[in-house]
């Protein structure tokens, strides 16, 4: 690779790493609808292994890298308006970009905190029984610009407000058998930043999981999450970059006391464009009830 086309390539990713919107990522059975006054405690460590960077329409830059560790602090609690359920949350990521390199350069990033979410569900349908029927809810997301960001400086800070509505299906079949279903979409406020007007299309994901809940402690899943669109255009111009990927993934839940609760996933990304593609994602979940 000529160093001129690797001088394109870290630029861009410089530019638009912190341009993407998310999408936020849910767990079998995070639309269960607890009782009113249940308050949650949740702490997530993750990590993710990249040898993959894509620019789209050009293909992968050799000598490219990313691994990410991400941890989560989240709180959860759950209460009432009317009879209708309905749950608020908040939480905020944090970690390190770790041998990141793009083309076979090392540019700088911004490791740390990156942006506060705050969220608000409401809960339409509730079945009957546990173990069957199906619940319906409706997540109203919202993310501030409250993180490290540069805009030549990738980091896990966004710079800019994002609004993501997210509706979460569970149906259960009976004996034990369950499917949990999510669909968001991220819209990103566009932004100026050092003169540079950043915006990003809507972020589209869709995530399917069938889960097998072998006793009312464990469980065990597997599944399907794809983004797409998110392109980023720095002054009207697309930069190569986009939110597209599919993610198969498998999950193992257990209860170890009636209060907490260990969740464990690992995937792998495939037919990604646009970016980074994680070959090795994992995350483990500790959560306590209160």
């Amino acid at each position: 690779m000529s160093s001129r086309t690797c001088t394109t390539a870290l630029a861009l990713a410089a530019l638009c790493f912190t341009g993407t919107a998310a999408a936020i990522d849910i767990m079998p059975a995070d639309y269960t609808v607890l009782p009113k006054g249940t308050t949650l405690g949740l702490l997530y460590a993750g990590h993710s292994r990249s040898d993959t960077f894509q620019l789209d329409g050009v293909g992968d830059i050799p000598q490219s890298s990313l691994d990410l560790n991400l941890g989560i602090v989240r709180v959860l609690h759950y209460s009432q308006i009317g009879n209708m359920p309905v749950a608020y949350q908040a939480f905020l990521p944090f970690g390190s970009m770790d041998n990141f390199k793009v083309g076979g350069a090392k540019p700088d990033a911004n490791d740390g905190v990156g942006d506060l979410t705050v969220g608000f569900t409401t809960f339409f349908a509730t079945p009957a029984e546990p173990t069957k029927g199906t619940t319906v809810g409706v997540t109203w997301y919202l993310t501030a610009p409250t993180g490290d960001y540069d805009l030549g400086k990738p980091g896990l800070g966004s710079g800019t407000y994002t609004f993501m509505p997210q509706l979460g299906v569970i149906h259960g079949f009976g004996n034990g058998w369950f499917v949990d279903g999510a669909l968001d979409v991220a819209l990103q406020k566009d932004h100026r930043e050092q003169g540079v007007e950043v915006s990003v299309d809507p972020t589209w994901q869709a995530q399917a999981y069938l889960r097998r809940q072998v006793s009312a402690a464990t469980s065990f899943s597997f599944g399907y999450s794809g983004t797409y669109g998110g392109k980023v255009e720095n002054d009207d111009v697309y930069v190569m970059q986009k939110a597209r990927g599919d993610v198969a993934k498998v999950f193992v839940s257990h209860m170890f006391t009636p209060t907490f609760q260990v969740n464990g996933m690992l995937g792998t990304e495939f037919n990604g464009k646009g970016g980074f593609e994680d070959k090795f994602i994992a995350q483990v979940r500790l959560m306590k009830v209160f």
